[in-house]
């Protein structure tokens, strides 16, 4: 059985004000390149479909046309889940039809993949229940079992897990839950079967780029790599944007990350998705499949002025590429400087000026791009109150987004709630 796995696709996710879902669309034709030329039997996406719980139409478009084309209209299987940025209910919203091209879209922690009828040719569903399903495959002598695991917050757990306050029981409590999920659902692996699960959550040791956003104060939705169940061929894991295996895990256990980079703190990373080829009593085999689609991001430092980068950009350097630009300079640059850079060099996003021996540097608008949403509310508590953010300030401004990131979409003017609160 060869299994892809993907995750983190963010689509409809701007670079600033500047659209890239061609650069998404230039991945998704990618995505389905690979899976035709690997003979993938299943595709496994690990949430975080979209960047907000409100999608635009081209991203919702792009979605379903990734879908319909990754199932090869029915000869594949496909298992979507969702994470923190997606709304549950608009994701499985395309079920009817999704089932009948062997897609299976599943919003909740305990959702039954079974409830839907699949009428996909070969592609079937042998046996279902609460988190997980028997999934049968064109082509494969064997079975798969699959834990599936949609981003488990409190609210969607529908589960007060702890009613204390002290961060450290809360993140014991929370880890102990997602333990016992995997413990009791585990127990329908099989000698006979591929045994998977596909979770969004955030592991202990999982390295973290900007583009991620903090899920909750103080690290409470963090879960230990031995909490996951030992006798799993592959774990696929969405919500951390770099390609990565997950250290002291008790089974192969993976982030896909994210197929572009979404923050200039991404700007070196390489990215991936994983092939996993596993047959029943057998070590998996893992292999990650590089991607070069879409623009790389690059940081330039000017540190000779901004007569070196002029002449970077007359050079052509990175001529295809999103750039963020820090000069160091005695002067503030005028607009006609600006200009001129930009014209240039189209691809620059961010233009920063550094004062020469300066320390810190002069923050502008664009500076912003990328950073957690709790770093800046701390940059601007102390800017105006002149002192550092309290940790009962800073968990109230947390507790705040997350209640706002969770609530129904039709108690809002009918309409759905952007959730930005992780990645």
């Amino acid at each position: 059985m060869r299994i892809l796995h993907t995750s983190d696709w963010h689509l409809g996710k701007p670079l600033e004000q500047i659209s890239r879902i061609e650069e998404q669309r230039e991945f998704i034709d990618c995505l389905c390149k690979i899976v035709e030329e690997q003979s993938i039997d299943l595709v496994l996406v690990a949430g975080d479909i979209y960047d907000t719980y409100n999608p635009s139409a081209a991203a919702e478009e792009l979605f379903y046309d990734a879908i319909d084309r990754l199932s090869g209209r029915g000869k594949r299987a496909v298992l979507v889940i969702a994470g923190n940025h997606d709304n549950p209910e608009r994701l499985c919203a395309a079920s009817p039809l999704a089932y009948k091209n062997g897609v299976i879209l599943l919003g909740y922690p305990r959702s039954d993949a079974g409830t839907s009828r699949m009428s996909s040719g070969e592609i079937r569903i042998a046996d279902s229940g609460p988190g997980w399903l028997e999934l049968v495959l064109p082509g494969c002598e064997y079975h798969a079992v699959i834990i599936t695991l949609p981003f488990p917050s409190e609210s969607r757990l529908e589960e007060m897990l702890s009613l204390q306050a002290d961060e450290g029981a809360l993140q014991r409590a929370y880890s102990e839950k997602i333990g016992s999920i995997f413990a009791s659902l585990s127990r329908k692996f099989r000698d006979d079967t591929v045994n998977l699960a596909i979770g969004h959550l955030f592991l202990l040791g999982g390295r973290e780029s900007d583009s991620e956003r903090t899920l909750q104060v103080g690290g409470a939705l963090t879960v230990d790599p031995g909490v996951l169940p030992s006798n799993a061929h592959f774990i696929a894991l969405g919500h951390l944007h770099r390609p990565q295996q997950v250290r002291n895990a008790p089974c192969p256990a993976y982030y896909s990350g994210s197929p572009l980079a979404y923050s200039f703190s991404e700007a070196d990373y390489s990215k991936a998705v994983y092939i996993i080829d596993a047959v029943p009593a057998e070590k998996a085999d893992v292999n990650a499949v590089y991607l070069d689609c879409g623009k790389p991001l690059r940081r330039w430092a000017a540190e000779e002025g901004i007569g070196q980068a002029l002449q970077w950009c007359e050079e052509g350097r990175d001529k295809d590429a999103w750039i963020d630009l820090e000069i160091v300079t005695d002067r503030i640059f005028t607009a006609e400087e600006q200009k001129r850079l930009r014209t240039l060099h189209p691809g620059i996003i961010n233009i920063r000026p550094r004062l020469r021996g300066q320390v810190t540097e002069i923050l502008s608008p664009g500076s912003r791009e990328g950073r957690k949403i709790d770093d800046l509310f701390k940059d601007y508590y102390k800017h105006r109150l002149g002192q550092e953010i309290s940790e009962e300030v800073m968990g109230a401004f947390i507790e705040v987004l997350n209640e706002a990131d969770e609530e129904p979409a039709s108690l809002i003017d009918g309409g759905a709630v952007d959730e930005t609160k992780a990645s």
